[in-house]
């Protein structure tokens, strides 16, 4: 019985021209932690929705200057509102974005945005109904901006949530500064690097679970059928070989890779 792969490309989303109308579609949602003003630059023309989660409204008013922000309005900001600023809530007020308070003590910013980008994608899946007979549900590939870096317990819980989120969302990445980051899950990948773009660095991370049985090919130091987990071996600061990654994991795995300035 033949394996299906899993294609993989990021081009559409970091590429710094916008995307093609034949590309899949993205939506944004930028998180309380460091900004910088290229990454938000690059990111923003590739997305069709974008949020920002609380204080992530901070970080996107912070980064752009005056000009760039009234070109760059997000759609929604959200969360429990502790963190955004006065001056940057009156900012985006003024412009007519939706600015919406979640007490939910029991869910986190970037919960409470995620939530609201499948409100988003429910209320366009039944507008676009007619048009789309074939599919269930439409959704998005989802891009979170920022969520590694600054503290720990944070950074974990961006890992947990994506984790999770593969059950029921199969493309959402993770873009910082330094990484661009997605879950893996169980079976055979096929990813397409432009390594003007990408790398050289990368890893293959076994994060929420013991172990994974792990092969690949395209890599400087390719693994045969090996265990990685956090008491054994895990193949961190690898490099890219090849324009095309092939990665077989008995388990879900975090596949991170450098992402070039």
């Amino acid at each position: 019985m033949s394996t299906t792969t899993t294609d993989w490309s990021v081009d559409h989303i970091i590429s710094p021209s916008a995307p093609s109308s034949s590309t899949p579609p993205c939506a944004l949602i930028i998180v309380n932690t460091p900004l910088p003003s290229f990454l938000a630059k690059r990111i923003w023309p590739t997305c069709e929705w974008r949020a920002c989660a609380d204080g992530g409204a901070n970080r996107l008013f912070d980064a752009l200057t005056e000009e760039e922000r009234s070109a760059r309005i997000p759609d929604l900001i959200k969360g429990d509102l502790d963190s955004i600023r006065h001056d940057v809530q009156s900012f985006y007020t003024s412009k007519g974005v939706i600015i919406a308070k979640d007490p939910d003590l029991y869910a986190t910013d970037l919960m409470k945005c995620i939530r609201a980008l499948k409100e988003h994608e429910q209320a366009v899946g039944h507008k676009n109904a007619h048009c789309l007979p074939l599919l269930t549900a439409f959704q998005y590939n989802l891009v979170i901006l920022g969520g590694l870096s600054g503290r720990l317990d944070q950074t974990i819980h961006t890992l947990s949530q994506i984790h999770k989120l593969r059950h029921e969302r199969p493309r959402t990445f993770v873009v910082t500064e330094d990484n661009v980051a997605w879950v893996l899950d169980t079976g055979e990948h096929r990813i397409k690097v432009d390594r003007s773009l990408l790398g050289p660095t990368c890893g293959l991370l076994p994060v929420g679970v013991a172990s994974a049985i792990l092969t690949t090919k395209g890599l400087k130091w390719n693994l045969d059928g090996t265990e990685s987990g956090f008491d054994g071996q895990i193949s961190t600061s690898n490099w890219l070989d090849a324009d095309e990654i092939w990665i077989k994991t008995t388990a879900p795995i975090w596949w991170s890779v450098e992402l070039k300035k």
